[in-house]
C-alpha cells in the first residue's frame, strides 16, 4: 500500500493549481501527495512551491487509492498502458481531468479497473475561482464523487453533471474564459479608441465584467433583467444594446458557443 493518499499524474498548471487549492484549504497536507512528472526542473518547482512529493514514475502516483490523471490526452493512452498498467486496482479512485477522453475510453485502458471520475475544470481554478463539473463514471460510488466535489471546491464552483452533458460543459464553463477575454479585448480596444490610454481601460474594463459577475452572484437576478436594469430608454446603453442586436450578436455568441460543444464531440468521436 501506498504512503501517499492522493497521486498525480502529470505537474502542469492545472495540476498545480488543483494541488494548490486543496492544500491551501487544509482538505489534504503536501505529505500526503506525490506527482508524477517527466521535466525534473518542474518537478523541483512543484516540491518547493506545493512541498509535495515529486518523481518521474507515473507507477508511484498510480498506486494511490486516490489517482488523478492531468496529461494531455494525446498522451493518456500510452500513459495508462504502459506505466500504469497492472498498478491501478478496482478499489483505485480514478480521476480524469482530460478534456475529449470519455470514461469509456479510460474504463477501456484501464481493462475495466478502476472507479471512473471525468470533471472539467476551468483556468480561473489557478485563482481559487474556478468551475468544475464532476461526472461520475464507471464504478465510482457516492463517497468517490463527495471525495472529487470537496477536492474541486477548493479552487471554486462544483457541480455534478451526466456525462453526456460534458460537451455542453465544455462550451459553457471550459471554453468559457476565453470568451470572457475575447469581450475584455474588445472593451479595452473601444476605450482606447475613444482615447483612454491601454492600462486605464484595461483597469476599468476589468473592473467591469469583475463587479457585473460578481453582483449576478450575490444577488441571483436573471442577466437579462440586471442588463435591462443598466439600459435607460434612449441613453447610451440602449444604443450600445441595439447596435449589438443589428448585427445579431447574442445569436452569434450561441452558435459560437454551440460550435464549441460540437467540436467537443468530435473530437471525443462521437
Amino acid at each position: 500500500m501506498s504512503e501517499y493518499e492522493f497521486g498525480v499524474i502529470g505537474g502542469g498548471n492545472m495540476a498545480e493549481a488543483i494541488i494548490g487549492s486543496a492544500v491551501r484549504s487544509g482538505f489534504i497536507t503536501p505529505a500526503k501527495i506525490v506527482v508524477s512528472e517527466p521535466v525534473a526542473e518542474r518537478r523541483e518547482a512543484l516540491g518547493k512551491t506545493l512541498g509535495v512529493t515529486c518523481v518521474d514514475d507515473n507507477a508511484i502516483p498510480g498506486a494511490c487509492s486516490r489517482v488523478m490523471l492531468a496529461v494531455k490526452p494525446q498522451i493518456m493512452g500510452d500513459v495508462l498502458t504502459t506505466g500504469l498498467a497492472g498498478v491501478i486496482t478496482e478499489q483505485t479512485l480514478v480521476i480524469s481531468i482530460a478534456a475529449g477522453l470519455p470514461a469509456a475510453f479510460l474504463d477501456e485502458k484501464l481493462q475495466g479497473q478502476g472507479r471512473i471520475v471525468r470533471v472539467m475544470p476551468n483556468t480561473p481554478i489557478m485563482v481559487g475561482a474556478g468551475a468544475s463539473a464532476v461526472c461520475p463514471g464507471p464504478r465510482a460510488l457516492a463517497d468517490d464523487i463527495e471525495w472529487v466535489k470537496k477536492l474541486f471546491a477548493a479552487g471554486g464552483v462544483v457541480v455534478e453533471v451526466d456525462e453526456k452533458l460534458i460537451d455542453a460543459v465544455i462550451a459553457v464553463s471550459g471554453s468559457g474564459p476565453a470568451y470572457f477575454f475575447y469581450l475584455l479585448e474588445a472593451m479595452v480596444e473601444a476605450g482606447q479608441a475613444e482615447g483612454l490610454d491601454r492600462e486605464t481601460a484595461t483597469m476599468l474594463a476589468v473592473a467591469t465584467c469583475g463587479g457585473a459577475a460578481k453582483l449576478q452572484a450575490q444577488t441571483g437576478e436573471e442577466p437579462s433583467e440586471l442588463r435591462r436594469r443598466v439600459t435607460s430608454p434612449g441613453g447610451t446603453t440602449q444604443r450600445a444594446i441595439e447596435t449589438l442586436d443589428a448585427d445579431d450578436v447574442k445569436a452569434s455568441m450561441v452558435k459560437a458557443f454551440r460550435a464549441c460543444a460540437q467540436r467537443s464531440r468530435e473530437l471525443a468521436g462521437k
